[in-house]
């Protein structure tokens, strides 16, 4: 099998053949990297997104309020993503702790990251006696753009890619653990899924539905909708050096995914018992 991979090597789409670099822009004192303009955009983006949710009837949060979210969002997007990474996919780091803050040297994980955000929001929440769970309803409509440019970059850097394999559009990554063999852009696959298709079944559960007025419904379909993405893209994607496929038959990106999965169903199951009338914080009706 390998030796057959090797020899389809010859033929696959290489990624050093694209001419990309992780570097966006190189001002010689200084380099912007494209994961830090991934992380730039995702929160501006998905902060105009906000802007334009909490402008409906019945919004849980005011302009103001999303503003300030901004920051914590980043805050804990950060905190939460650098801490993660090093709890579940490289706990060798604290043997070193200050490597933990050593962000420019890339790591970081998703469900650590959406575990960060979660604490800013239950704190604004609490800051400003708004409804925790709303605010998560909306926050989890903006996350896709996030997502969608954050893999885009790991596809930029070259990093982060697929099990090997001899698909018409299998690509050749330097530094693979097993050679220089082709793989699957597994990068890609999570773009589409977490980013383009997610967001528009939440856009379609927004906009042409009442889910925004049943509490918990729209972070439940994000839970489920990421889990399941993910999980599947994880048979795609090559496990994480160190830890491959754990002893229970999943690797650690299916793992994690678990309780958001059953977290998830939880929340759509019992949404409809959350519903009450809604009175805006912004907008300009209230809903029953």
């Amino acid at each position: 099998m390998i030796t057959t991979l090797f020899a389809d090597a010859a033929a696959a789409i290489r990624w050093t053949d694209l001419g990309l670099s992780p570097i966006a822009l190189d001002l010689g004192f200084l380099q912007i990297r494209w994961y830090s303009l991934a992380y730039i955009a995702g929160i501006l983006i998905g902060w105009w997104y906000m802007l334009k949710l909490i402008a409906q009837p019945g919004a849980p949060l005011a302009r103001r309020h999303a503003d300030d979210m901004v920051f914590y969002a980043t805050l804990g997007i950060l905190l939460g993503g650098r801490l993660g990474y090093a709890i579940f996919y490289k706990p060798e780091i604290w043997q070193n702790p200050i490597d933990v803050l050593k962000l420019w040297e890339g790591g970081m994980s998703f469900h650590g990251g959406a575990i960060g955000m979660s604490v800013g929001i239950f704190y604004l929440a609490w800051r400003n006696k708004l409804n925790w769970l709303r605010i998560h309803d909306y926050i989890a409509c903006c996350v896709p753009f996030g997502l969608f440019f954050g893999r885009i970059a790991n596809f930029i850097n070259g990093e982060l890619w697929g099990r090997a394999t001899n698909v018409p559009w299998a690509m050749v990554f330097p530094g693979g653990y097993a050679g220089e063999v082709p793989r699957h852009p597994s990068q890609l696959y999570e773009a589409g899924l977490e980013g383009i298709v997610l967001f528009a079944i939440l856009w379609f559960a927004f906009w042409k539905t009442k889910a925004r007025y049943e509490p918990g419904k729209l972070v439940g379909l994000f839970l489920v909708g990421y889990g399941i993405a993910r999980f599947i893209v994880e048979f795609f994607r090559e496990p994480d050096e160190g830890l491959g496929v754990l002893s229970w038959g999943l690797t650690m990106g299916q793992t994690l995914t678990v309780p958001m999965l059953l977290g998830g169903l939880y929340l759509i199951l019992t949404a409809k018992g959350r519903r009450q009338r809604v009175e805006p914080i912004a907008g300009s009706e209230s809903v029953a």
